[in-house]
């Protein structure tokens, strides 16, 4: 299965894809982290906001409480105050007089915003009720605040919530009282904690909880049901934010706290407003790209579809046109371009390239000719030498050794013949001229001397036929026939660095400079046969089998000798034949 490429895809899949990732993608994701943001940023800031309510709502509360601290602790550190309401009175009129000569003006003026009322309690018989000042009764004993109050014991004024009201009591006790148990109960204005509760600021609800976690007071429409109620096992939406603030370090408020709770959705209310519009801006970002794409995209597909079609057409040598458009972009540059090369095409194909094609298959067929020509004219040229070979020794020695160079002549001969094969192997070929060497040995007797030596790892490679004896007898004929001395003849075949290495000596009578040069500029011309045929056969059978991937070199002494050397490719696909 091949693996994913891009190149693959069509053009109308690739807008589509660079749609999706570079608008539609950015555009949803863009959207959607700017919506989460911003719903976060105005989370934070109502979450600060709030608390920030709540904490001034505190302070405010606080600031009401003190006021009745303040009120309670003036009339516990006064000792004439203790003293007074602690003695005993021998009448009425005593009373009377002490309460309008002191009690009455010690009370006003004691008055302020934070407080609604205060009432000293005193079980001292001699006191009679008015004013501020008021028996301690049964009813009073069994009132609730009275109650909650028996369970503090601190010098301090202590916080109790009762009937919907909320007040400070304290024991006066700062001076020996004679045993009289009295009390100062101060009632807080409820009206403007309430309007502190009211006007916080704080969008959600509020609950002021006991140290015990029972609500005391609240903003809540249903607070009334809820007062007394532990605070935790009120039942709150899920997405709802909470908040607490805990008095602490401060005696008389020690474990009082302030509970808020916030609907998320009231927090996220403007944010969810906008967010309808920022669907519809979304998919304004999404139809209107879309559209633009799609246009394009067929102005693009449609054009280029066409030209694919005609381009297969020219596959198949149907050289139709695209019909012109009035188009100036790439798309119609390309369509212009793709008329003008067919129209090229096709009459390069019906001009040149049929007659180029004659044109090489009668060069094909000329090499051809030229080299059945060099294979005939070998021919020959071999028996006619070799037949003189076999006359000129039977007339001077009258010996009946003809049999055995008559039957090396007739394996020349027999290998000459067959043409229809056009490359031996190595050994077949060292084997054509060992038999040469034979008939060369009987006519020339002990004068020449010769040695063969081939590397068996070439043997078997295949070469042209007869592209080594020519070159052997050139060199027994010219070379050794000529020579005063004992002749000898080297041939050595190998292999170095995947090359074919024939190196042929001699030590005839070589040649000189001058005629090396003629015999090279003859084997290079294109002209027809005339000295050497032999040499010159085999020169160009290697040419037209190997082209330019041989060497040939011919190195000579005049009086010394000669060495050729030829180095033939031995990779296949330079072989002949192949």
């Amino acid at each position: 299965m091949p693996r994913w490429n891009l190149n693959y895809m069509k053009l109308r899949d690739k807008l589509l894809l660079m749609y999706v990732l570079s608008v539609f993608i950015p555009i949803v994701v863009t959207n959607v982290v700017f919506y989460n943001v911003t719903s976060a940023n105005i989370r934070s800031q109502k979450t600060r906001d709030a608390g920030m309510a709540l904490n001034n709502l505190k302070n405010d509360l606080r600031v009401t409480i003190d006021q009745g601290v303040g009120l309670s602790y003036s009339l516990y550190t006064d000792p004439v105050f203790n003293d007074t309401i602690s003695r005993s009175f021998q009448s009425h009129f005593e009373y009377i007089d002490a309460y309008n000569s002191y009690l009455k003006g010690q009370f006003s003026g004691q008055m302020n915003q934070g407080i609604r009322w205060y009432q000293v309690y005193t079980d001292n018989s001699t006191i009679l009720s008015s004013g501020y000042i008021d028996r301690l009764t049964n009813v009073v004993r069994n009132s609730d605040w009275y109650v909650q109050f028996q369970a503090y014991s601190a010098p301090y004024p202590a916080l109790i919530s009762s009937d919907q009201m909320l007040s400070l009591v304290q024991r006066l006790d700062n001076l020996d009282t004679g045993g009289r148990e009295q009390l100062l109960k101060i009632d807080l204005n409820m009206d403007m904690i309430k309007q502190y509760f009211h006007n916080s600021g704080f969008d959600g609800k509020v609950y002021l909880l006991d140290p015990g976690g029972h609500i005391q007071f609240s903003n809540d429409p249903t607070a009334e049901a809820q007062i007394g109620k532990r605070y935790s096992e009120i039942q709150f939406p899920n997405k709802m934010i909470p908040f607490e603030l805990t008095y602490t370090g401060i005696n008389y408020l020690e474990g009082w706290s302030l509970h808020g709770v916030m609907d998320e959705e009231i927090v996220l209310k403007e944010v969810r407003k906008s967010r309808s519009f920022v669907v519809w801006l979304a998919c304004i970002n999404f139809v209107l790209p879309s559209i633009i794409i799609a246009a394009m995209s067929r102005s693009i597909h449609v054009r280029l579809v066409r030209i694919l079609k005609h381009m297969k057409k020219v596959k198949t040598q149907n050289f139709q046109t695209i019909p012109p458009e009035d188009a100036r972009d790439e798309i119609g540059q390309l369509t212009m371009e793709f008329n003008r090369m067919t129209e090229t095409i096709h009459n390069l194909i019906h001009e040149v390239y049929l007659a180029d094609i004659q044109k090489k298959d009668l060069e094909l067929k000329q090499q051809q000719a030229q080299l059945h020509a060099l294979h005939s004219q070998i021919n020959p040229h071999f028996l006619f030498n070799t037949l003189e070979s076999v006359r000129m020794r039977s007339l001077i020695k009258g010996e009946k050794e003809t049999a055995k160079i008559v039957h090396n002549m007739a394996k020349m001969f027999r290998k000459s013949i067959s043409w229809n094969q056009n490359d031996v192997t190595v050994k077949e070929e060292l084997e054509l001229i060992e038999s040469f060497l034979q008939i060369q040995k009987y006519r020339f007797g002990e004068k020449l001397q010769y040695t063969i030596e081939a590397d068996p790892a070439v043997l078997m490679y295949r070469i042209p036929k007869m592209v080594i004896l020519p070159f052997v007898e050139n060199a027994s004929i010219h070379g050794i026939e000529s020579s005063p001395g004992v002749g000898i003849i080297q041939l050595f075949v190998s292999m170095e660095n995947d090359l074919l290495h024939i190196r042929l000596t001699d030590n005839g009578i070589g040649m000189s400079q001058a005629k090396l040069e003629e015999l090279l500029s003859y084997l290079d011309q294109n002209t027809d046969m005339g000295e050497h045929v032999g040499m010159k056969n085999a020169y160009s059978r290697l040419k037209l089998c190997y082209k330019n991937h041989f060497t040939f070199d011919i190195q000579t002494w005049e009086g010394e000798g000669t060495r050729i050397q030829i180095k033939l490719p031995l990779d296949p696909s330079a072989m002949p034949g192949d």
